[in-house]
């Protein structure tokens, strides 16, 4: 009889050892530990120690397999792992793994490549992604897929990203070279801000007063930070917080203001609408008609306000002229609030009903009722007309029949705050909650219990909400899940009014007395944002520099002198869309 061969290590139908298997809970044992990952390359074996004979021996065995066909080279190894360990087959399955590995993007097509990549949501994912290859790092500075992802996280190009204010046309902003900049650029601003709005940005704070004025309106623009007060005065800050001047000429408390580019439009007790030249502080014009304290302001164009007043009436004005147009009769109370879209204009009145008047035809077109008490709040989107009373309720009309679509119930307090957003409306109440409703169900999407006592201000964009309370704090929530992010102000006796665009937030306060103003500002760093200039999109065949680079136009950055680039920096992890960031991990935009 022959030698018996060494049989090999068992094939997966064989069966196993009945001592592996648990006798006491008839379980089979876990699985083993794998072993750790190959990386890319492998070390260089030592052979050093083999003797002459073992490598002439290598030698001819090499030779043999290099001249041996594919039959033959097959039978070859299957013989020499049947004799194998296990202990050497793990070696073997280590060293052959990676050799087995095929990075795909080296054989498909640029155009394949670049689909696979539009999948991946995750900027984090991209970021590392890119430091596999070269060629990976190519496919990563390609333009399209950083314009998917800005579609994702809903960082799409808006109008207002075109305008230097509500006077420019986006036209003559990318004339200028403003937003002319790679999607990979606009992505990672938008990204940047995210985050600090989560933990970060910068805050200054100013008092305003010595004596406690009260805040009654609080607007901030591209360029200023306008702030009304009770005590007669108007102040006016640059968007940094820098005083500016003082608009001095009402005799009275200031109760309604309405910007438009270097133009203010002010009303108040003494009755007078006022308008102003921000650049200059002079009052171009007194317009006088009211009886009453004016209570609303709003512009339906550069050159016409409407006035609402507690005599009942409103007024439509030329303010080039300073000539009362039209004067709105109806009401039968005090006028609260009203807002424009084109050439309707809609008033909620102390008289529990809303009024949809024609501006070009000075007419009431409809009378909303519905309320049984005061209304305090109204937004309009053109179509819809949402009025929030002293009845605890929010009613939604329709502007082109006057019919009420839905009651919206779940405030259990005056509904003072009002905005409308597409298909969302946020609400506010002096119940401290603030809710958010569906406008395309009519129902509530979240409830926030937002503060301890009655929320005097609110603004929310497609990201976030803010809400200022009498509590003294300010807070920033996550729209789409409704949970805190952070919050802004929390040592305040009182916040009086809060206004916020994409890099910036201020918020009006009374603190030991005073009153003060804060202003945050979440815009990244310039350094972050500066990196060589006028870089040409890079083609995927083209030689690789030392680093990516993303399609990229001539850009100018935030409005400074044009020819300065915002180009590719590291991301830093934003984290949860909820969660604030944790400050002392490394973020992939310092990596």
């Amino acid at each position: 009889m022959g030698q018996q061969r060494p049989r090999g290590p068992p094939t997966p139908s064989m069966s196993t050892p009945a001592a592996d298997f648990d006798q006491v809970t008839g379980s089979p044992p876990p699985p083993p530990t794998p072993a750790a990952s190959p990386g890319p390359s492998h070390s260089k074996l030592n052979w050093s120690s083999g003797s002459e004979d073992e490598e002439a021996f290598l030698s001819s065995v090499r030779q043999y397999f290099m001249q041996a066909n594919g039959s033959q080279r097959t039978r070859l190894l299957s013989d020499l792992l049947s004799i194998c360990t296990s202990q050497q087959l793990s070696f073997v399955h280590q060293f052959v793994s990676p050799l087995l590995k095929k990075d795909p993007f080296t054989t498909l097509p640029d155009e394949l490549c670049l689909r696979i990549l539009s999948f991946i949501d995750d900027p984090k994912v991209l970021a590392r992604a890119s430091q596999v290859s070269r060629r990976w790092r190519d496919l990563l500075s390609d333009d399209m897929t950083w314009k998917n992802l800005c579609v994702k996280h809903d960082y799409q190009r808006r109008i207002s990203d075109l305008r230097d204010g509500k006077g420019g046309s986006p036209s003559s902003a990318l004339h200028n070279g403003r937003a002319q900049r790679s999607y990979k650029s606009h992505f990672k601003q938008r990204y940047l801000v995210d985050a600090a709005w989560r933990s970060g940005g910068r805050n200054i704070s100013r008092n305003i007063t010595q004596d406690g004025g009260v805040v009654t309106s609080l607007h901030l623009t591209s360029k200023y930070i306008i702030v009304a007060l009770d005590n007669a005065k108007i102040h006016v800050f640059d968007t940094q917080g820098n005083p500016l001047r003082t608009l001095q000429g009402h005799v009275m408390g200031v109760w309604a203001m309405v910007p438009w580019d270097d133009i203010l439009v002010s009303g108040g007790c003494d009755r007078d609408v006022r308008v102003w030249d921000l650049s200059t502080g002079n009052c171009l014009y007194t317009l006088r008609g009211h009886t009453s304290t004016v209570r609303c302001l709003k512009m339906s164009d550069a050159n016409t306000a409407i006035s609402g007043s507690r005599d009942t009436t409103l007024r439509i004005w030329d303010i080039k002229t300073g000539v009362c147009k039209k004067v709105l009769v109806g009401h039968q109370a005090s006028v609260r609030c009203l807002e424009i879209k084109g050439d309707i204009v809609v008033s909620g009145s102390y008289d529990a009903t809303a009024k949809v008047w024609s501006i070009s035809e000075g007419r009431c077109l409809h009378t909303l009722q519905g309320h049984y008490s005061h209304i305090y709040a109204i937004a309009f989107d053109g179509e819809r007309v949402a009025t929030g009373s002293l009845d605890t309720s929010v009613r939604i009309w329709n502007v082109r029949t006057g019919e009420c679509q839905a009651i919206l119930q779940g405030h259990t307090s005056l509904v003072g705050q009002l905005q409308m957003r597409g298909n969302t409306l946020v609400t506010g109440g002096s119940d401290g909650s603030v809710r958010i409703w569906s406008l395309e169900k009519m129902a509530p999407i979240h409830r926030l219990a937002a503060h301890d006592n009655s929320v005097t201000s609110l603004q929310f964009d497609d990201t976030r909400v803010v809400s200022g309370g009498s509590d003294g704090r300010v807070k920033v929530w996550d729209l789409k899940t409704g949970q805190a992010v952070r919050e802004l102000v929390t040592q305040c006796d009182a916040v009086w009014r809060v206004a916020f665009e994409d890099e910036k937030c201020v918020a009006m306060a009374l603190k030991n007395n005073r009153t003060i103003m804060e202003v945050w500002d979440f815009s990244p760093p310039e350094e972050m944002l500066q990196e060589r200039s006028f870089l040409s999109p890079k083609k995927l065949d083209a030689p690789v520099p030392d680093r990516p680079l993303s399609a990229t136009f001539s850009s100018q950055h935030r409005g400074g002198a044009p020819g300065i680039g915002i180009q590719d920096v590291e991301m830093p992890d934003a984290g949860p869309s909820t969660a604030p960031l944790q400050p002392s991990n490394p973020t992939f935009f310092h990596e």
